[in-house]
């Protein structure tokens, strides 16, 4: 049985496209407030969608996007007709964020939140030296490489797929360990991780290798330390079209060329 959304609110990134989207969109089915729409259409690209996702984050609004930005992995196919029968019909995607909190050479700690991937990479021409700890065990004494990040399935076809890491359907309980041009161990690819553990990342020689850890958008400068779970508390919420469900997209993503 199809839900029934009354209103929404449009959303649109600061691109000539998505603002005329926008300006279209409102002037056929009218416009709320965010915090009074049953939905929040989201006009732009992934960054947008992204950016959508983390100021809605446990509001239990649902997001539907649109895409009129470049990839648009993440979003709907662009129409302006028949836009509530779509919502209504819209499979829902209901996910936690990872949660990176950093230590920085200066005992400062930060708290961001991840979607796609929480990434460690070198700040000099030197490369980084990481100790990997999964649940309290040391599972990697010293990787060394240009960097290292833990991808959700949500994020498993973004970066961590250009670092050749593996994409997760979007229903595995998984995260994927994958680092950047590791240099030693030479033969250490990666690692598929339950989505329940706690990765902790050491900086070793610190002063010497300083490194960066980012959470999607967020960045922190030369950390110690990362410490990165998935958030039992915090969900996100996203609408994708049947015939074009974020599943399936993930699922053909192993299969492209």
């Amino acid at each position: 049985m199809a839900r029934k959304f009354n209103t929404l609110a449009f959303l649109a990134s600061p691109a000539e496209e998505a603002q005329k989207a926008a300006k279209d969109l409102t002037a056929i089915y009218g416009n709320h407030e965010a915090d009074e729409a049953d939905v929040i259409v989201a006009l732009g690209g992934d960054g947008f969608m992204l950016h959508t996702l983390h100021k809605t984050m446990n509001s239990g609004k649902l997001v539907y996007g649109m895409n009129r930005g470049s990839v648009g992995f993440l979003m709907n196919r662009y129409s302006t007709e028949n836009l509530h029968r779509r919502i209504e019909r819209a499979l829902e995607n209901a996910f936690h964020p990872l949660e990176m909190q950093t230590t920085d050479v200066n005992g400062n700690i930060f708290t961001a939140l991840a979607i796609n991937e929480v990434y460690l990479f070198r700040q000099s021409y030197q490369a980084a030296k990481l100790k990997v700890i999964i649940d309290g065990k040391t599972r990697l004494e010293e990787l060394t490489c240009d960097g290292l990040l833990l991808a959700t399935p949500a994020g498993s076809t973004a970066y961590n797929l250009s670092a050749h890491g593996p994409i997760l359907p979007l229903e595995a309980p998984l995260l994927a360990l994958t680092p950047v041009s590791p240099f030693r161990p030479r033969r250490w690819r990666g690692a598929l991780l339950p989505n329940h553990v706690t990765v902790e990342i050491e900086i070793l020689e610190a002063d010497k290798r300083p490194v960066n850890a980012v959470a999607d958008h967020q960045e922190v400068k030369s950390v110690v330390k990362v410490r990165i779970a998935e958030s039992e508390k915090l969900t996100a919420r996203i609408l994708s079209d049947p015939d074009h469900s974020w599943s399936d997209r993930i699922l053909a993503e192993q299969f492209s060329n």
